[in-house]
């Protein structure tokens, strides 16, 4: 297309090329994308009461919670103080610490072991996008209450049932484990990509087989990493089930406090950190190996 003298000159720049101008108009899409980011006088409202709840909601916990920074601060020298007795740690216990430290990862390991058969077929019954209204929210209710309980109340139940030592500690974990993971199953079995069901239901496979490789080839990286977490949770844990006679390094740990023995309290403590620290890089080799 020619232009005119007139045109090319109200087209040139001060470099004298010419300069070609093409007016676009707005498509409505873009027109229709800006007004809904703008914020209106409601949303700011909105957002505005939200951030008043949220601080309201944090003010009244933490009068509720008796949060106060100056006893923390004028405390500090008593608890240095306290702190202090705990060393040099005193470890001449060593070979019944270490008994005691390779029971508690025993319990921590029968206890994620019987958590987790129990947990995958309470996961299955619990998810939505599996099986129907009244089979998921009564499940989903029980797993509730079994991971609602702490460790130490199932503890107590099961002492008096099986009596002293590390099998009520193993119980006690198991249930509260089993809660635990059945909800955490539950929501990564929900989140699946339905394609690979149905590719799978399309060959006439039953409804078992479609659970077994259309779900669980899909989550199983997911559960593999909450099992690995749940057992380094469930060995600290195993930690405190000693104070109420669950068997573990928490019984001398109880026994040392109460004899306010803080170097042997101290030796004990240490052990349980390089042992966590032992069983955190053995669960960081075992990611990287299955996820």
């Amino acid at each position: 297309m020619s232009l005119s003298t007139d045109e090319k000159s109200s087209l040139k720049g001060s470099s004298g090329e010419v300069l070609e101008k093409y007016e676009l108009p707005i498509s409505p899409a873009v027109i229709e994308m800006q007004k809904r980011d703008r914020l209106t006088s409601a949303q700011v409202s909105k957002w505005l009461a939200g951030v008043a709840a949220a601080v309201a909601i944090l003010w009244y916990a933490g009068v509720v919670s008796e949060i106060n920074l100056v006893e923390l601060f004028e405390g500090g020298s008593t608890m240095g103080e306290y702190v202090s007795r705990y060393f040099p740690p005193d470890f001449s216990d060593w070979s019944s610490y270490l008994a005691d430290i390779i029971e508690t990862i025993g319990m921590g390991v029968w206890g994620t072991l019987l958590a987790v058969f129990v947990a995958a077929p309470l996961s299955i019954l619990a998810s939505g996008n599996l099986c129907p209204f009244w089979i998921v929210q009564p499940t989903r209710r029980l797993l509730d209450a079994m991971r609602a309980i702490n460790e130490i109340v199932f503890a107590l139940v099961f002492v008096v049932a099986v009596g002293l030592g590390p099998f009520a500690g193993v119980l006690a974990i198991f249930v509260h484990t089993a809660g635990i993971l059945g909800k955490l199953f539950s929501e990564a079995i929900e989140n699946i990509d339905a394609g690979q069901i149905e590719g799978v239901r399309a060959t006439g496979a039953s409804k078992l087989q479609e659970i077994l490789f259309g779900v669980v080839p899909q989550v199983i990286p997911l559960w593999i990493s909450f099992i690995l977490y749940r057992f380094e949770s469930n060995v600290r844990s195993a930690t405190v089930l000693g104070i109420v006679g669950a068997g573990g390094i928490g019984v001398s740990l109880y026994q040392s406090f109460r004899s306010f023995d803080y170097t042997k309290v101290c030796a004990i403590l240490l052990i349980l950190i390089f042992a966590v620290g032992l069983i955190d890089a053995a669960s960081a080799w075992l990611r990287r190996q299955f996820i």
